[in-house]
């Protein structure tokens, strides 16, 4: 309530005495304070970029240059060999004899300063090289070349400073084009095992009318613009994939995280609210004082593109007649809230500083024991993000643009995030735990179409019996970033935050806190029948799918790792094998692999069925020869580990293609190759979930506190969207999704909708047998 302290700072009457000024004094000094913070943000964006501006050097080096300068202009020797007294000739100043040596100086600090860029300059230059190096990622584990501990120990002193969040971004390398021969035949090698032999001999005719004709004139606009633009994939994926499509984003885009899988800190709604917005806050404080150590490849000193982490917060995506726009604002100091049927603006800010968790649970509670109804077209309004974006984009303009319907959306949407006090219960929990598991993935998924607002960059669910939840919107970031904002705040509420005995958030609350301020709306009947419209719209895409949430115990990465075998490419061969059990066939088989080690750089696909895996696969199933497997298997694993490798060094295929035929759609001309490649239906699309911070959980004395990751709808309707988790030595968790509409996904009735996770555990442990 900001806006209400400042409207009552002063006030002042005309009276026959003359006009009486009134001053209060507390409104003026929150309005004090609240300016103190925002100078100091500046002062600190203002700083970060210094530093991070002289990366991996430092500001506090131009000193040690300038001091080395005057010590050898004082021994008369000149390092710049004669152009110090050249800059001082050149100086637009007139001085007399007395003055020279104050000129001298001048000129060695400008000297200085240029040398001391130019070393900056260079060692980026340099820094950049070492960062374009990927062949450390082809090597054999326990067999480093020479090259690669050259390299390692050069890379580690040119990053021995701690870098901020951002330091490595201007250094690292761009993502290349690959050559249009390469990723024809690399594509062509991947659809081998799908096609029969006349459909892949059409294939390769049409892939080599391609590479002849339209594909070199393509090539060369997409090399113009990678020496343009900074990621020459990046912003048309946004654009294309996700901000034009017209479709509802609720399960066909946006996906989940779950709480922990044993425990729930405390059963307080309110309280668990309070440390989880606490625990966000604080992360949103650490990116913006770039204070979050950069991420980096797991087991290496190797950073990461950080660029995503940009957009987390202050962000939402608007909706739009042909294509959606992201909006990002530089801060929010308040957070929208939705309970049964309304929204609140809560204010997480006062007097410059931010809530205490306990003071955040006094606030959400106040919004909890709200008696108050609804307004008319108010409970279901959410329902309008959940459906089609063009419906959505007309009302928006038209009913949302002015009056208080625009300050009500604004409020939402400048929002730091959205947070849902559900009013129901859900876990792992009851008679039915593996059921209730399912209902949770798939209420946090949906909810009821209404209760969630799909277009924020996230939000979150807090259940009646405490439990949490985040929903993510795709088009901003992938699941990597927000896994990393979900451990931090999880492991943040559980073991800094904490609760007292009672449930209750920690610390001591002000009771003169305003109350939190209910939205304002004036819904016309026009808009309420096309919430409705909207409503009936997610709601069949809700029912229609089936969540299925698996933990696996029988063993985890440990004993994987034991047989030298990498435990992804362990999962996608039993994966391949679980789907050919469940469907007779293979499919062009979709795992998200990260390309953030170029700068902007998002994701590409592995294709993960591949000729190897294939032929393990058929040999399971007919030879059954444990030698003959066994040795199938490992090149499975050694050929599913250099496509990821490949992936992540910019020479994939998908991204490229998809390029190309965006070139092509530019200019206006038809490819039957690229458009028959674009429209293959990945049948069993996958992703695995990070854990990127082990260091925040300790599972040795808190065995309990492990999380169950998260998961996606199934891309094709046909198809299984699987994603999957690997917690700690011992365990891995699924996440596998379907639709009920196909009888091919086995997800009918309640007794055969597990087959696919049977299938898989069986395809694992019988994987792992081959090794015994």
């Amino acid at each position: 309530m900001a806006e209400a302290h400042q409207a009552v700072a002063f006030q002042f009457t005309i009276t026959p005495e003359g006009i009486d000024l009134q001053l209060s004094y507390q409104a003026l000094n929150q309005i004090y304070l609240s300016g103190v913070r925002s100078w100091k943000k500046r002062v600190s964006r203002l700083r970060n970029r210094v530093i991070k501006g002289v990366y991996p050097a430092s500001p506090s080096s131009w000193l040690f240059v300038v001091i080395a300068i005057l010590a050898t202009m004082y021994m008369r020797s000149d390092p710049s060999m004669g152009l110090i007294t050249k800059i001082q000739q050149h100086l637009p100043l007139r001085y007399t004899e007395t003055q020279e040596p104050l000129y001298t100086m001048l000129s060695v600090l400008v000297f200085s300063t240029l040398l001391w860029l130019s070393l900056i300059l260079a060692l980026r230059f340099c820094l950049k090289l070492l960062l374009s190096y990927h062949q450390w990622m082809f090597e054999q584990h326990g067999r480093v070349s020479n090259t690669t501990k050259v390299w390692v120990t050069l890379l580690r002193l040119l990053s021995s400073r701690k870098p901020l969040l951002y330091s490595y971004q201007t250094s690292l390398p761009i993502l290349p084009v690959p050559a249009i021969k390469e990723t024809l035949s690399r594509y062509l090698e991947s659809v081998r095992p799908l096609l029969t032999d006349p459909g892949y001999k059409r294939m390769t005719e049409l892939a080599n009318q391609f590479e002849s004709n339209l594909g070199n004139r393509l090539q060369r606009y997409l090399k113009l613009k990678a020496l343009w633009a900074t990621n020459y994939v990046s912003d048309w994926w946004e654009e294309y994939i996700y901000l034009r499509s017209r479709g509802p984003i609720m399960v066909n885009s946006n996906y989940y995280g779950m709480d922990f899988l044993y425990v729930t800190p405390t059963a307080l709604q309110a309280a668990r609210a309070g440390n989880t917005i606490t625990a966000l806050l604080l992360y949103r404080r650490k990116v913006n004082r770039e204070e979050l150590k950069p991420s980096r490849v797991p087991g290496t000193v190797i950073p990461l593109c950080a660029a995503q982490c940009e957009r987390m917060f202050n962000t939402t995506r608007t909706p739009g007649v042909e294509t959606d726009v992201l909006q990002h604002w530089q801060d929010s100091e308040f957070v929208a809230v939705y309970h049964k049927g309304r929204f609140f603006r809560l204010w997480v800010y006062t007097a410059g500083r931010l809530l205490s968790p306990r003071e955040i649970e006094h606030q959400i509670q106040r919004i909890l024991d709200d008696p108050s109804p609804p307004q008319p077209g108010e409970e279901k309004l959410g329902a309008l993000t959940a459906g089609d974006r063009v419906p959505w984009s007309q009302m928006r303009k038209q009913y949302f643009s002015s009056g208080i319907n625009k300050r009500s959306l604004d409020s939402i949407e400048r929002a730091a995030f959205f947070v849902t006090l559900d009013d129901e219960e859900q876990g792992m929990r009851g008679e039915d735990p593996a059921g209730n598991l399912d209902r949770y993935a798939k209420s946090i998924l949906h909810g009821k179409c209404y209760d969630r607002w799909f277009d924020k960059s996230f939000s979150i669910v807090i259940y009646k019996n405490g439990k949490s939840g985040l929903n993510a919107e795709h088009s901003w970031a992938d699941a990597p970033t927000v896994a990393h904002l979900w451990e931090f705040t999880l492991a943040t509420d559980a073991f800094q935050l904490g609760y007292s005995e009672d449930g209750h958030c920690k610390g001591e609350v002000d009771r003169s806190l305003p109350l939190p301020q209910r939205l304002v709306w004036d819904i016309p009947s026009e808009v309420q029948t096309l919430v409705c419209s909207s409503l009936a719209v997610a709601q069949a895409l809700a029912d229609d799918v089936d969540c299925h949430v698996f933990p696996f115990r029988d063993f985890g990465k440990g004993r994987i790792k034991k047989l030298k075998i990498s435990p992804d490419a362990f999962i996608q061969i039993s994966l391949q094998l679980a789907y050919y059990r469940d469907r007779g066939g293979f499919c062009l088989t979709y795992e998200a692999s990260m390309t953030r080690l170029f700068r902007e750089g998002r994701t590409e696909t592995v294709r993960s069925c591949s000729n190897e895996s294939c032929a393990f696969v058929k040999c399971d199933l007919v030879l059954q020869e444990a030698e003959q497997c066994r040795h199938l298997f490992r090149l499975a694993s050694e050929r599913h580990q250099n496509l990821y490798r490949m992936a992540m060094t910019g020479a994939g295929i998908d991204r490229h293609l998809f390029c190309l035929y965006v070139v092509s759609k530019y200019l206006g001309v038809d490819s039957p190759f690229l458009k028959e490649v674009l429209s293959e239906p990945w049948r069993l699309s996958t992703s695995q979930t990070p854990v990127q911070q082990m260091e925040l959980f300790d599972l040795k004395n808190y065995p309990d506190f492990i999380s169950l990751g998260g998961g996606f709808g199934p891309v094709a309707d046909d198809g299984y969207g699987v994603s999957y988790i690997i917690v700690g030595e011992d365990m891995i968790n699924f996440h596998v999704s379907s639709k009920y509409s196909c009888s091919q996904t086995v997800s009918k009735t309640s007794e055969n909708r597990k087959i696919m996770l049977f299938l898989t555990s069986y395809s694992i442990s019988n994987s792992l047998a081959y090794f015994h």
